[in-house]
């Protein structure tokens, strides 16, 4: 029974470390590991006695500050944490090779918003309202990160 005691409330103390280090706010964890550590505790009074669940008390508590104190410590979860970020962006090199007043011709139906061919390149554009047929041919107005907005050629 006294190792069941001592895994219960080993246990606890695991999940309230990864309550308050990796999944900060869900708070489900916590009280789970809450719950293991005190059902540890009580089952160390009931089975041994109050001299030993006061020993159980203050060992418990001792531990999990000790451990709560060199999971805070800098560096400690280097190994786990992402060194590296993406420095990329979505659609960065959509504009590459397009320009204002470039012609080019739908390849799906804008309603506002469709496919056009460009110099080869399908991209995604819109226009200011019109809706157009594939095989319409259209001349870009403004190109922006995020957008390219393209008229009927007359």
């Amino acid at each position: 029974m006294g190792i069941a005691i001592a895994l219960l409330i080993l246990a606890g103390i695991v999940l309230l470390i990864v309550e308050v280090i990796f999944v900060p706010g869900t708070t489900v964890i916590g009280i789970i590991g809450l719950a293991f550590v005190l059902a540890g505790i009580v089952f160390s009074y009931n089975h041994f006695g109050s001299t030993t669940g006061n020993y159980v008390t203050v060992a418990t508590s001792v531990f999990a500050l000790i451990a709560i104190y060199l999971s805070f410590r800098k560096g400690a979860w280097k190994k786990f944490s992402l060194s590296t970020s993406i420095e990329s962006k979505v659609n960065e090199d959509m504009l590459k090779g397009v320009e204002v007043g470039m012609e080019g011709i739908t390849t799906s139906a804008l309603r506002p918003m469709g496919t056009a061919e460009f110099n080869g390149k399908l991209i995604e554009v819109t226009t200011l309202g019109d809706y157009l047929a594939p095989g319409s041919r259209v001349k870009i107005l403004r190109a922006e990160p995020n957008m390219i907005v393209v008229e009927p050629c007359n």
